[in-house]
């Protein structure tokens, strides 16, 4: 392992406290009539997203930041086996909670609960990184040691989680780890194949389920049912379009007001969008780019593979996310309940995400400067 120069990257640091920051600031304005309303105060879903998703997501910045990498590779099996682990407790009686038919969450005590799946984007990419990272590029892209192995591993995690079901984590993990596949030298038949198997697998998961195939409609004609599953959509381009070029100013929001569905988590970008305009907009979004040229920076001077593959999985994960999130939002891509990254209320999103920049930090300390 290289040595280290003791110096993380600053730039990386500073661009996604800004974002968070940011995110605060948006959660404040926008969650404030759904906190009132549903738990008699305001502040509630700020003060959830402190205590629950930026204080230990600080906490885990500063520690991996300070772990050796190398830590997480000796560890990978481990850390497979805890995926596997926790995707399974969600099936668990007591310990399941969710919505409907879907259960993404662990309940503990009734007072706090988090999403395993989550955690398993983390988890999950340590184990490939380790994996792929000891393979030369010929066992990378060797049929029976490369590819049905990866496409074993990877299929368990996703049946679990189509199993929640969690379709929007289930793309992104798998996005992630496709990235880093091709990064490790995956021919491109390969990450072809994947993509017209995935193209597949989703017009099967559309044709299952009938609230599916009325979301993707709905992305199709938006106007068909504005009233109902056209809706969401609906209501999120009209703050977007409300807002223009300079927005409505910020906390005089009017979708916030329970017009809106998901308002203070996957719907927060309309509301960027109508209380700061377009402008603003633009900026989240240079940010989120600004923040993927870094990582791209690191990764390309990281000291050995598996720290590549690692520093590739996490720039993957957080802007497709943030691009899934936004292109939903402004009907470019369907509904699917993916958060946005550092934005969106939810605790374990924003701690885990900080965690994973923690650990880019830590390769940062390695990286030829």
């Amino acid at each position: 392992m290289r040595k280290s120069s003791g110096v993380i990257d600053n730039m990386l640091l500073g661009v996604v406290v800004t974002i968070i920051v940011f995110g605060l600031i948006m959660l404040l304005s926008a969650s404030g009539p759904s906190g009132y309303t549903q738990f008699s105060d305001s502040y509630y879903f700020v003060k959830h997203q402190i205590i629950f998703g930026l204080i230990p997501g600080v906490a885990a910045m500063l520690m991996f930041s300070h772990i050796p990498y190398t830590f997480w590779k000796k560890h990978a099996w481990h850390l497979l086996l805890i995926s596997i682990t926790l995707l399974l407790l969600v099936f668990i009686p007591g310990l399941s909670a969710g919505i409907g038919s879907a259960h993404s969450w662990i309940s503990i005590g009734g007072f706090f609960s988090l999403q395993p799946s989550e955690i398993v984007k983390l988890t999950f990419l340590f184990y490939l990184a380790a994996w792929l990272g000891q393979r030369s590029q010929h066992g990378v892209r060797d049929v029976h040691s490369g590819l049905l192995p990866f496409v074993l591993v990877l299929g368990s995690v996703l049946v679990l989680l189509i199993l929640q079901p969690d379709i929007g984590t289930m793309s992104i993990i798998a996005g992630m780890s496709l990235m880093v596949y091709f990064v490790a030298g995956a021919p491109i038949a390969y990450v072809l194949g994947f993509i017209i198997a995935g193209i597949s697998a989703f017009a099967l998961l559309i044709k299952a389920a009938p609230y599916r195939a009325a979301r993707f409609t709905t992305f199709l004609h938006p106007e068909l049912d504005p009233q109902g599953i056209g809706y969401h959509i609906n209501q999120s381009l009209l703050a977007i379009g409300s807002g223009g070029m300079f927005g409505v100013g910020y906390g005089r929001s009017r979708q916030k007001f329970q017009y809106l569905p998901e308002v203070s988590s996957d719907s927060i970008f309309a509301i960027i969008g109508e209380e700061l305009g377009l402008l603003i907009s633009v900026a989240t979004i240079a940010a989120f780019l600004f923040l993927l040229w870094r990582i791209i920076r690191i990764a390309k001077h990281a000291p050995d593979k598996f720290a590549k593959y690692v520093v590739v999985g996490v720039g993957s994960w957080i802007v497709l996310q943030a691009f899934v999130n936004i292109g939903s939002m402004v009907a470019l891509l369907p509904i699917t309940g993916v958060p946005l990254p550092f934005i969106s209320y939810g605790g374990t999103a924003l701690a885990v995400s900080m965690a994973a920049i923690g650990v880019v930090l830590n390769i940062s300390r390695y990286t030829r400067k």
